[in-house]
């Protein structure tokens, strides 16, 4: 069966490139709490996004020119990149405030309201336990925050606000599979949070005080860039109710990341947490084992 953009749907590698881009995401973010305790939430997010579409100009304009912005939902392109720029600035600042692992965890709500929305209004039929899976990933997640510890102050509402936001960025770039190219979807979006971004940065300047901080905001494009054509192309080869559980991987790997190199390490609740999310995923995935003709394109 064809899915998305001309690709075969293959749940799998649809689940294996949604992890990689998850994994990519912890990378950054934690590059990004790296600048946070120098530099404000909107410079960050407007530099992450800059060097993103800057890299994809340099590396894609030789093969695709103006190709790069034509698309045939540009609304729907514009819904997401705001939805995307909006949801880093939210993440962003929260990083400021807040650990790493938790900050992912909390923002990590959002494949609920992916799969609850892409069941009531893109008519997708969830995948055999998807349910029970969502269930289960989102308890390991309460068992990482604890609601009712000093984590939920004011700021507990930043990833939050992310989880709404990156839910709509989710939705928008599943509708967008198939109708645009991948490569065009990753590009217009940097471009739309640059924009977005661009309209406070004036009021939040200030020039990096290191080289080595202006990598870190180079990088930032770098790694952001890659990891969100990882997801663009996981959407491609399976559905967002199928992916949603999946999404779970970015709060998992934020552990690791969040140790190496912050030395904050999960007490032993948490990590009973992370080891429901993690073998949520691996059963999902081994009920998601079937041949590509037999699955939802």
């Amino acid at each position: 069966m064809s899915g998305l953009g001309g690709a075969t749907a293959v749940p799998l590698r649809g689940i294996a490139l949604m992890i990689a881009a998850c994994a990519s995401f912890a990378l950054l973010d934690a590059t990004v709490k790296v600048l946070s305790a120098r530099y404000p939430a909107p410079m960050i997010a407007w530099a992450r996004y800059f060097f993103h579409v800057a890299i994809l100009l340099i590396v894609m304009w030789p093969r695709y020119g103006v190709r790069l912005f034509r698309t045939r939902r540009p609304g729907l392109q514009l819904v997401r990149g705001v939805c995307l720029g909006a949801s880093s600035l939210f993440f962003f600042s929260a990083l400021g405030f807040l650990p790493l692992a938790e900050t992912s965890a909390l923002a990590s709500v959002a494949p609920i309201l992916v799969t609850v929305a892409a069941v009531r209004w893109l008519g997708e039929k969830p995948p055999p336990g998807t349910a029970w899976a969502l269930g289960m990933s989102f308890a390991g997640v309460l068992l990482i925050i604890r609601p009712g510890t000093e984590l939920f102050g004011w700021a507990a509402l930043l990833p939050l606000c992310t989880a709404v936001c990156g839910a709509g960025y989710q939705l928008a770039t599943r509708r967008l599979s198939g109708v645009d190219d991948g490569i065009t979807t990753l590009f217009l979006g940097g471009v739309v949070s640059v924009v977005l971004l661009l309209t406070v940065l004036p009021f939040y300047w200030t020039f990096p005080t290191s080289v080595l901080d202006a990598l870190l905001f180079m990088l930032t494009g770098v790694i952001g860039a890659g990891g969100h054509l990882l997801l663009v192309r996981a959407y491609e080869y399976a559905s967002a109710s199928t992916l949603a559980p999946f999404s779970y991987a970015h709060a998992v790997t934020a552990l690791p990341v969040g140790w190496l190199l912050f030395d904050a390490f999960p007490d032993d609740i948490a990590l009973t947490g992370v080891a429901l999310i993690v073998l949520t995923g691996a059963w999902t995935a081994w009920r998601n084992h079937v041949p590509p003709s037999s699955t939802e394109s």
